[in-house]
Protein backbone atom coordinates (compact mmCIF):
# COMPACT_ATOMS: atom_id res chain seq x y z
CA UNK A 1 0.00 0.00 0.00
CA UNK A 2 1.34 3.52 -0.91
CA UNK A 3 1.43 6.34 1.57
CA UNK A 4 -1.17 8.67 1.32
CA UNK A 5 1.48 11.93 0.67
CA UNK A 6 2.15 9.85 -2.68
CA UNK A 7 -1.22 10.16 -4.24
CA UNK A 8 -1.53 14.27 -3.62
CA UNK A 9 -1.02 16.89 -6.66
CA UNK A 10 2.00 18.99 -6.43
CA UNK A 11 1.89 21.79 -4.02
CA UNK A 12 1.13 25.08 -5.08
CA UNK A 13 3.01 26.99 -6.34
CA UNK A 14 4.41 30.19 -4.46
CA UNK A 15 3.36 33.22 -6.66
CA UNK A 16 4.36 36.15 -3.88
CA UNK A 17 6.61 38.76 -5.47
CA UNK A 18 6.68 37.13 -9.26
CA UNK A 19 6.54 39.39 -11.85
CA UNK A 20 5.86 37.25 -15.03
CA UNK A 21 7.34 38.35 -18.33
CA UNK A 22 4.29 39.59 -20.44
CA UNK A 23 5.88 39.52 -23.86
CA UNK A 24 3.33 37.52 -25.68
CA UNK A 25 0.32 36.75 -25.99
CA UNK A 26 0.85 33.08 -24.36
CA UNK A 27 2.42 34.61 -21.55
CA UNK A 28 -0.09 37.74 -20.88
CA UNK A 29 -3.06 34.36 -20.76
CA UNK A 30 -0.76 32.28 -18.46
CA UNK A 31 -0.19 35.02 -16.17
CA UNK A 32 -3.72 35.94 -15.75
CA UNK A 33 -4.69 32.42 -14.93
CA UNK A 34 -2.12 32.39 -12.45
CA UNK A 35 -3.52 35.67 -10.71
CA UNK A 36 -6.32 34.24 -10.94
CA UNK A 37 -5.67 31.34 -8.91
CA UNK A 38 -3.47 33.77 -6.32
CA UNK A 39 -5.53 34.38 -3.31
CA UNK A 40 -3.40 37.87 -2.80
CA UNK A 41 -3.96 40.96 -4.05
CA UNK A 42 -1.74 41.72 -7.48
CA UNK A 43 -0.53 45.29 -8.97
CA UNK A 44 -0.94 45.90 -12.76
CA UNK A 45 -0.08 48.64 -15.31
CA UNK A 46 -2.27 49.84 -18.20
CA UNK A 47 -1.06 50.49 -21.33
CA UNK A 48 -1.91 54.64 -20.48
CA UNK A 49 0.31 54.19 -17.07
CA UNK A 50 -2.24 54.16 -14.75
CA UNK A 51 -1.17 51.59 -11.32
CA UNK A 52 -4.31 49.17 -10.21
CA UNK A 53 -3.47 47.66 -6.97
CA UNK A 54 -6.27 44.70 -5.91
CA UNK A 55 -7.71 41.02 -5.96
CA UNK A 56 -8.45 39.85 -9.36
CA UNK A 57 -11.64 38.01 -8.92
CA UNK A 58 -12.89 37.33 -12.79
CA UNK A 59 -11.97 36.89 -16.06
CA UNK A 60 -13.69 35.92 -19.65
CA UNK A 61 -10.74 34.53 -21.72
CA UNK A 62 -12.61 32.93 -24.54
CA UNK A 63 -12.35 35.42 -27.24
CA UNK A 64 -8.98 34.77 -29.49
CA UNK A 65 -8.96 38.17 -29.48
CA UNK A 66 -7.13 39.66 -26.50
CA UNK A 67 -9.06 43.00 -27.07
CA UNK A 68 -12.02 40.97 -25.96
CA UNK A 69 -11.36 39.23 -23.36
CA UNK A 70 -11.30 41.03 -19.71
CA UNK A 71 -10.43 40.53 -15.86
CA UNK A 72 -12.34 42.05 -12.93
CA UNK A 73 -9.79 43.46 -10.21
CA UNK A 74 -11.54 44.44 -6.58
CA UNK A 75 -9.13 47.68 -5.67
CA UNK A 76 -7.48 47.54 -2.28
CA UNK A 77 -7.71 51.04 -2.31
CA UNK A 78 -11.29 51.75 -2.34
CA UNK A 79 -13.03 48.23 -3.46
CA UNK A 80 -14.26 49.71 -6.54
CA UNK A 81 -14.79 46.53 -8.96
CA UNK A 82 -12.77 48.01 -12.59
CA UNK A 83 -13.04 45.90 -15.94
CA UNK A 84 -9.75 45.97 -17.87
CA UNK A 85 -8.83 44.31 -21.38
CA UNK A 86 -6.28 42.22 -21.61
CA UNK A 87 -4.87 44.29 -24.25
CA UNK A 88 -4.37 47.25 -22.21
CA UNK A 89 -2.50 45.03 -19.22
CA UNK A 90 1.79 45.92 -19.64
CA UNK A 91 3.13 44.71 -16.59
CA UNK A 92 2.06 42.77 -13.69
CA UNK A 93 3.26 41.47 -10.07
CA UNK A 94 2.38 39.50 -7.51
CA UNK A 95 2.28 41.83 -4.87
CA UNK A 96 -0.24 41.22 -1.84
CA UNK A 97 0.58 38.14 0.32
CA UNK A 98 -0.90 34.79 -0.45
CA UNK A 99 -3.59 34.02 1.65
CA UNK A 100 -3.72 30.28 1.48
CA UNK A 101 0.07 30.38 1.51
CA UNK A 102 1.50 27.88 3.49
CA UNK A 103 -2.36 25.93 4.02
CA UNK A 104 -2.33 22.97 1.34
CA UNK A 105 -2.82 19.75 2.45
CA UNK A 106 0.52 18.69 2.23
CA UNK A 107 1.43 20.83 4.29
CA UNK A 108 -1.07 19.73 7.16
CA UNK A 109 -0.09 16.00 6.44
CA UNK A 110 3.90 17.27 7.03
CA UNK A 111 2.67 18.27 10.37
CA UNK A 112 1.07 15.36 10.98
CA UNK A 113 4.39 13.30 10.18
CA UNK A 114 6.41 15.58 12.28
CA UNK A 115 4.47 14.88 15.52
CA UNK A 116 4.37 11.48 14.95
CA UNK A 117 8.15 11.58 14.66
CA UNK A 118 7.85 13.56 17.91
CA UNK A 119 6.11 10.91 19.44
CA UNK A 120 3.25 12.35 19.87
CA UNK A 121 -0.13 10.42 20.41
CA UNK A 122 -3.53 10.28 18.98
CA UNK A 123 -2.04 12.38 15.66
CA UNK A 124 -4.77 11.03 12.99
CA UNK A 125 -4.88 12.19 9.61
CA UNK A 126 -8.25 11.30 9.22
CA UNK A 127 -10.90 14.37 9.51
CA UNK A 128 -12.52 14.73 12.89
CA UNK A 129 -16.12 14.26 11.84
CA UNK A 130 -19.13 16.81 11.28
CA UNK A 131 -21.51 17.04 13.66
Amino acid sequence: MSEPSENLPPPRENLEGYVPSLGSERELRDALEKALCYRGDITLRTRGGTMVTGYLFDRSAESADLGQCHIRVLTSADSRRLSICYSDIVHLEFTGKDAAAGKSFQTWLKKCEEKRAAGEKNVRIEPEPLV
